[in-house]
């Protein structure tokens, strides 16, 4: 039997303590103290938290158990958990530890690995002083940027400065937080495959934890290929001995069934599932967070929410800029494993499941993994596909996509797409779920339009004439930009006369809060920090949503299915409207109403 000490931060409100991950054990049981606190947001969850005593059966199921702990207890072998690898661990050094940890006197590390690239200095160094600003980091935290590039601290704390801003609404002291936090920024430069370079990374780690009990979290802010080689490496030489290690891993996630399942295969080698924190960035944004609140909190909706009132759902997303300066990687993946097989898959699952049994992170996301296993095969010709060609427009000449020097001329990549989905359960049965992606269109939008059925025996529909799609109620959910949520009612113009009007009832977020909407990476880093994994994508999600899109991608691929061409910065390819007139539907971003929002 082996003792194993876990500090098992809770998010504000979420429930009591997170499950202690457990490597199974093939003979003895092993005993694990979690303790229930946090950071940040959970301080007073921190202050009332209590040891619990837990009894890991041997395939990895735990129990409450009765324990008088007396004797010293060694492993025959150490087991792979969260908190590290423990190899004897006394009562009294248990007790020291509850010490440590009950004084909150902890520390978390946060080593950003590809700490050069764009996203690094772009999104996650930015993040993480916003959230310094914000008071949500715990009191002890180091950042360690980890690269092959040759750099000092202080070449890495200039090339951060760059990139960090104040909240637009709360100013004081910004210079002054500025300073503080690129004082807990270093370097460490290294192989990405070098166990040798990772420990000398741990040294560094440990000379800034000092003695108290080490967290370490890791951002996989680097290609795909090497995920496994740093995963690897980060285990077995830099993890915490005392507290958890956590690695965030960023999309993409293979580019089908089988290298997505063999990635997997290959970070549980080293990492157990509670330690795997996949993030997908769409999942962060305010609008997407909101979406179960909208719908499980207001009695006008959740009645609605089914085949009976609903005719359609579309789910848009679109740039207006092309693949300028990344069209050698947009090539390997296309739009469709860029955009529709996560981001939007993955709020079409939030948006159609049933109502979970709490806000925990398993029950959310076991009704996710429900929706995408009853999701009816797609099929070729219920998808369109596009590639945008150079236009000129306003005297302006804009580029095709195979005019990049990085794209293959003859690339049949699409960089559009449109999709009919269906979900084949009693909730959703014939109902359409259109998806729509692509870059170089008209506008920058994300959103998720809720069409209505018609009114049954409408009295007015004299009034709109035979267009009965301008008297049927939308619920329109824009994600970015300018975020806002409004519903399309239909009223009568002020006057004598009976003339009817389509008006938007609006939630218009910055008219309505004042406060600064937080970026995504802010959102899904403090989660991982305190543990929270309902917006991150556990392997079973990730494994239906590739068995969906997988056989698609192949007979693409295959076939070498030429995309219709359409100009850059238009609405995209004729193909895609006729899908939508198939299933009876129009796209809700090409009416009038729609730039009037």
């Amino acid at each position: 039997m082996a003792l194993s000490c876990m500090r098992c931060p809770a998010a504000a409100g979420a429930a009591s303590a997170r499950r202690a991950a457990a490597q199974p054990l093939a003979t003895a049981a092993a005993v694990s103290f979690a303790r229930c606190g946090g950071f940040g947001r959970s301080a007073a969850a921190a202050a009332a938290a209590c040891w619990r005593i837990y009894a890991i059966a041997p395939h990895g199921v735990k129990a409450p158990m009765d324990a008088d702990v007396k004797h010293v207890v060694t492993p025959p072998t150490s087991p792979k958990v969260e908190n590290g690898s423990p190899s004897e661990i006394t009562l009294d050094d248990f007790e020291d530890l509850s010490t440590l940890c009950k004084n909150g006197d902890s520390t978390v590390s946060i080593t950003v690995v590809g700490a050069s690239g764009d996203l690094a200095k772009k999104k996650i160094f930015p993040a993480l002083f916003a959230l310094y600003y914000e008071d949500c980091l715990p009191k002890h935290f180091t950042i360690f940027g980890y690269a092959r590039s040759k750099m000092t601290d202080a070449e890495l704390r200039n090339m951060v400065s760059k990139t960090l801003t104040c909240r637009i609404d709360k100013r004081e002291n910004c210079s002054e937080k500025m300073e503080e936090f690129l004082k807990r920024c270093f370097y460490h430069s290294g192989q990405y495959d070098s166990e040798e370079h990772f420990l000398d990374l741990d040294k560094k780690l440990k000379q800034h934890e000092g003695s108290r009990v080490s967290n370490r979290l890791f951002y996989l802010s680097i290609p795909p290929n090497i995920f496994l080689d740093v995963v690897k490496c980060a285990s077995k030489s830099a993890s915490s001995v005392n507290g958890w290690t956590r690695v965030i891993v960023e999309k993409p996630f293979g580019r089908d069934s089988e290298s997505s399942a063999a990635l997997t295969r290959g970070l549980k080698q080293y990492l157990v599932e509670d330690q795997i924190f996949r993030i997908d960035h769409y999942l962060g944004k305010e609008l997407v967070e909101n979406l179960s609140v909208l719908r499980f909190s207001n009695l006008v909706f959740e009645p609605l929410w089914s085949r009976q009132y609903i005719r359609n759902v579309q789910l848009i997303f679109s740039e207006d800029f092309g693949t300028e300066g990344r069209g050698g990687y947009f090539d390997g993946y296309g739009i469709i494993r860029d955009i529709m097989q996560n981001h939007l898959l993955q709020i079409l699952a939030l948006f159609a499941m049933e109502t979970p049994i709490s806000l925990e992170a398993e029950d959310i996301r076991n009704e996710k993994v429900k929706v995408l296993r009853s999701m009816k095969p797609l099929q070729l010709e219920d998808v369109v596909i596009g590639q945008y060609k150079s236009h000129t427009k306003g005297g302006t000449a804009y580029p095709g996509y195979t005019d990049d020097k990085t794209v293959p001329k003859d690339s049949v990549t699409p960089t559009f797409a449109a999709a009919a989905l269906f979900i084949n359960n009693a909730r959703w049965d014939g109902v359409p779920f259109l998806m729509k992606a692509g870059k170089a269109l008209h506008t920058k939008r994300a959103e998720i339009r809720v069409q209505f059925r018609h009114v049954p025996g409408n009295l007015y529909k004299g009034s709109f004439g035979t267009d009965l799609d301008r008297a049927t109620n939308e619920l329109v959910i824009r994600v970015q930009p300018d975020e806002a949520i409004y519903l399309k009612i239909n009223n009568k113009i002020p006057g004598l006369g009976m003339r009817l009007d389509r008006s938007n009832l609006n939630l218009h977020y910055a008219a309505r809060y004042s406060k600064e909407i937080p970026d995504a990476y802010e959102r899904l880093l403090l989660d991982a920090i305190e543990g929270e994994r309902r917006l991150f994508i556990r392997s079973d999600e990730l494994d239906a949503a590739w068995s969906l899109f997988t056989p698609l991608l192949k007979e693409l691929e295959e076939k070498r299915i030429a995309p219709e061409l359409y100009p850059y910065g238009s609405r995209g390819p004729v193909g895609a409207h006729y899908l939508a007139a198939k299933y009876n539907v129009r796209w809700g971003d090409l009416s009038a109403e729609h730039y009037k929002a």
